[in-house]
């Protein structure tokens, strides 16, 4: 009997082990170098080992993917996205009217595999109905393809604010929505859309200290919350397991943030050396999203393309974060890779990395920033960010070395996915 029971476990360890993958150049994020000459043995969904060499499995039902001549990369975290939208102009702010949940779903699941199939295999969704939560769900399920997704569901803001849904309704159409809704006045208020998103499933909490670019409301940067509120927001969340995302385009709605407790800064396009010392003491991570910063900025030179009341936003706000960001970096804040697709056109996620290239932040950092360090981020540090034996089987495969062009991971030739092969 304990025999037939050592055959049957070494029968299905076999069995398991079913992806070779041949990679001529790993790199290792966690140091920045190259590991050449390595077979990745996957079984089921996790790097069971990384063997020296070009090993040929003795099983033949055994798959071997052959990636000699391409440098491996861990699958790509993009920390700031918005799942259920892409930025079209006017027609964004229509659609808002006329689209069911139904519409918004659909139109998510083209979004999930565009972004899946540009590396991104991991995203945090910091905003959106709560269609966002069902998408993750259906992904994990199987049902439909994308990346796996950390989501806060819909954003907590106040009223009138950046994230107040009835903003730009005529007046007979405003109701005066709520926490459920998303909206908050009042430490009492605040605990109250905390524990509606972890009851929803949320696995974050998202909210905007201060004016937004696209929101139809006037100012794109004053602070919008209380410290007192914003303390009362992180605290219920740290109790429900959850860790709050900040938007922050003006200095003082970050600082406050920061003073209270966030773990992440969303764009801080106008920050000032006492938010990025504070940011620095605090180990508050920086999430630029230097992309929609540049493609805003482009696209109100458009005439017609935005509503009014956008245009001067956007060219006061969204070109200021490509200096803010380096600024920040130079003087030691830590950073988290985020680009804010949804605002300009998912799966481009990878041209934050050459932007970040422009103002002189390395290609050894950006990566570091894009896998190990939003997966510590995620608590997921264990599972996410490394090729590595125990680690989920997410990588993905370039052309060419992306530290010597970074803007290689423009073009991803190879994604597999809690080992499933999407592209090849």
């Amino acid at each position: 009997m304990k025999k037939l029971l050592i055959f049957l476990f070494m029968t299905t360890s076999l069995l398991s082990q079913d992806i070779f993958i041949h990679a001529g150049k790993i790199y290792d994020s966690n140091s920045g170098k190259y590991k050449l000459n390595k077979t990745i043995v996957i079984s089921e969904n996790i790097i069971s080992s990384v063997e020296d060499g070009f090993i040929l499995p003795k099983n033949s039902d055994v798959i071997v993917y052959d990636l000699k001549s391409k440098v491996v990369l861990p699958g790509l975290i993009d920390f700031h996205v918005h799942m259920e939208s892409e930025s079209g102009g006017k027609d964004t702010y229509i659609n808002r009217f006329q689209d069911s949940k139904a519409d918004v779903a659909f139109r998510s699941t083209v979004v999930a595999k565009k972004t899946l199939l540009a590396g991104f295999t991991t995203v945090r969704d910091v905003g959106g109905s709560g269609v966002n939560i069902s998408l993750r769900n259906a992904i994990n399920k199987g049902v439909v393809i994308g990346p796996r997704i950390f989501t806060s569901g819909k954003t907590i803001a106040t009223t009138g604010g950046h994230g107040d849904p009835t903003n730009g309704y005529r007046a007979d159409l405003v109701e005066d929505p709520g926490p459920e809704d998303g909206v908050v006045n009042s430490v009492a208020d605040a605990r109250k859309a905390v524990r509606y998103r972890y009851k929803n499933g949320a696995d974050l909490i998202k909210i905007t200290a201060t004016g937004g670019v696209m929101s139809m409301a006037k100012n794109g940067q004053n602070p919008q919350f209380t410290e007192e509120v914003m303390r009362a927001i992180v605290n219920t969340a740290n109790d429900y397991g959850m860790h709050v995302a900040a938007h922050a385009h003006g200095d003082e709605g970050m600082y406050r943030a920061v003073k209270s407790g966030v773990r992440t800064i969303e764009h801080g396009s106008i920050m000032k050396e006492r938010t990025m010392k504070l940011m620095r003491e605090k180990n508050t991570y920086l999430v630029p999203t230097i992309s929609a910063g540049e493609h805003v900025a482009k696209m109100a030179s458009i005439p017609g393309y935005y509503p009014a009341i956008i245009i001067p936003k956007a060219l006061e706000v969204g070109v200021q974060n490509k200096a803010s960001t380096k600024k920040a970096y130079e003087m030691g804040v830590p950073i988290a890779f985020g680009t804010d697709a949804g605002v300009f056109p998912h799966g481009e996620n990878a041209g934050e990395f050459v932007y970040w290239d422009e103002i002189g932040i390395p290609a050894e950092y950006s990566i570091k920033s894009a896998t190990i360090t939003n997966a510590k981020l995620l608590n997921m540090n264990n599972l996410l960010g490394q090729i590595k034996e125990g680690f989920y089987a997410d990588i993905i495969a370039t052309n060419d070395s992306p530290t010597e062009d970074v803007s290689t991971l423009k073009n991803i030739i190879f994604v597999m996915k809690n080992g499933e092969v999407y592209k090849k």
